[in-house]
């Protein structure tokens, strides 16, 4: 097999044959793309980021015929990926229940002054984890990884509709949190442009 030329859905066939090869091939397309989404989605947290990244591509050696070569295998990755989020999502609220008696979400602080690119992204990036989880996910899923619509519907299980109206309501969001940067501005694409080029 010329494993660099081989598709994603050989590679799987050949990791269910215990080919070391082919899964090395699949890590190195994958492991950095995976590591990014859930430094995203995880507080951006480099260490939790690398160990859900080593985590999922255990399952995938682990029990490469959990894979359904119908699919696609990208879907099928990020949905993996998904449901390690949401199991930590609700790992740490009980972890917070437990320590506070309630859950407690703590507002980013933003500064009002002109900032330099740096702070910006700092900026940019509080925001973006101040979403609520779905709107990140989608949000994250379809400017950053870029992926279609469809298939976010897909990984995160509900309707084309539903993810649209969750990105709307992110850009939205995202627009009102920077507004005190950029200035107030009814264009969304001039607001979604600018989030994707700093983040």
């Amino acid at each position: 097999m010329k494993y660099g030329a081989a598709t994603d859905n050989a590679l799987m066939e050949a990791i269910g044959r215990n080919d070391e090869q082919a899964f090395a091939e699949l890590y190195g397309r994958y492991g950095r793309r995976m590591y990014r989404f859930f430094y995203r989605m995880l507080w951006q947290d480099a260490a939790r980021a690398e160990d859900f990244t080593q985590e999922l591509f255990i399952k995938i050696i682990e029990r490469p015929e959990a894979y359904n070569v119908s699919r696609p295998f990208v879907t099928w990755l990020y949905t993996l990926a998904h449901n390690l989020c949401k199991n930590e999502y609700r790992r740490q609220v009980r972890s917070l229940a437990r320590q506070n008696g309630a859950q407690t979400e703590v507002a980013p602080a933003y500064q009002p002054e002109n900032p330099d690119q740096e702070l910006l992204e700092q900026q940019l990036r509080a925001a973006l984890d101040a979403l609520p989880e779905a709107q990140r996910q989608c949000f994250i899923l379809r400017y950053q990884e870029e992926l279609s619509v469809q298939a976010i519907a897909d990984i995160v299980g509900c309707p084309e509709g539903t993810v649209k109206s969750r990105l709307h309501h992110a850009i939205q969001k995202l627009a009102a949190d920077m507004q005190h940067i950029w200035g107030p501005s009814n264009t969304q694409e001039l607001y979604k442009n600018l989030v994707i080029k700093y983040l």
